[in-house]
């Protein structure tokens, strides 16, 4: 696995430095110290279709520290999954360095950027994708499986995440058989099974109505104290976003920061 030799290279920040902060009145106030765990600079990331060349990214810098927890916005278009799978070393930029965790994601073989995400990353979707076959406790399972744990201590820690998320009850059930926000709290538990330094959501409660996904972010935000997480959130969602230590807004092809935890906060009409 390709590591910086020394510190990751300083990158311009699509937002400024964030200073080291205690925990406040807020939810999200974890304490956050200045140490990157994303430091990107110069990002591209181009892709070529019928019309010619389309440049998503052009330049996009980004850090993100230790403990923040961070949400992005923007249109439809913009890029903002595209982003996280960069991060996530699901797919490749054109141009620029991306360290992720104190590692170049952008040199990983195929092989090695795997065992990466088994480790260091947490992700989300939108969409749970659960396996049908497997019960509750068996898709937690999953990752610690996928590292050859024996198979009586990977139920062991997923039965103690599916605690976490509030399912102890449902460990047995397939996800036929589990509400929408029931099944994406599976999916967060097996998100975080092997205790990553990331979580990375794609619209983590975009398929889930109001309530339930308040209740969703809710958890999300108590699982990132509590596990030390930085986390890094798409939403269209401003009413959640706003929650969030920063919001960024993604569009032409750079970040800008919209807000931050020290600013007066933003009504979700003013997010755009």
């Amino acid at each position: 696995m390709q590591t910086p030799s020394a510190a990751a290279p300083q990158a311009p920040r699509a937002a400024r430095e964030p200073e080291s902060r205690p925990s406040g009145n807020s939810s999200n106030q974890s304490t956050v110290v200045n140490s990157p765990v994303v430091q990107v600079q110069g990002l591209g990331k181009t892709y070529q279709t019928a019309r010619g060349a389309l440049n998503l990214f052009e330049d996009l810098n980004l850090e993100v520290a230790a403990g923040e927890m961070v949400a992005i916005v923007g249109q439809s278009g913009a890029g903002k999954s595209t982003l996280l799978h960069i991060l996530g070393a699901l797919d490749t930029p054109s141009a620029g360095t991306v360290y992720c965790a104190s590692t170049n994601v952008a040199k990983l073989s195929a092989r090695e950027a795997a065992a990466f995400r088994n480790r260091e990353i947490g992700y989300v979707w939108q969409f749970h994708y659960l396996l049908p076959e497997f019960t509750a406790l068996e898709n937690v399972a999953m990752p610690l499986l996928a590292r050859n744990m024996r198979k009586v201590e990977a139920l062991r820690t997923a039965d103690k995440w599916l605690s976490e998320v509030e399912l102890e009850d449902r460990g047995d059930h397939r996800p036929g058989e589990l509400s929408g926000g029931e099944q994406q709290r599976v999916a967060l538990a097996r998100a975080l099974v092997c205790e990553p330094r990331l979580l990375l959501a794609d619209e983590p409660t975009g398929d889930l109505d109001n309530s339930t996904a308040g209740r969703v972010f809710d958890l999300i935000e108590r699982l990132h104290r509590s596990h030390g997480l930085t986390s890094i959130l798409v939403t269209h969602n401003m009413d959640l976003a706003v929650r969030c230590r920063r919001v960024l807004r993604l569009g032409n092809g750079r970040l800008t920061e919209i807000t931050d935890a020290g600013s007066k906060p933003l009504q979700a009409g003013n997010l755009g």
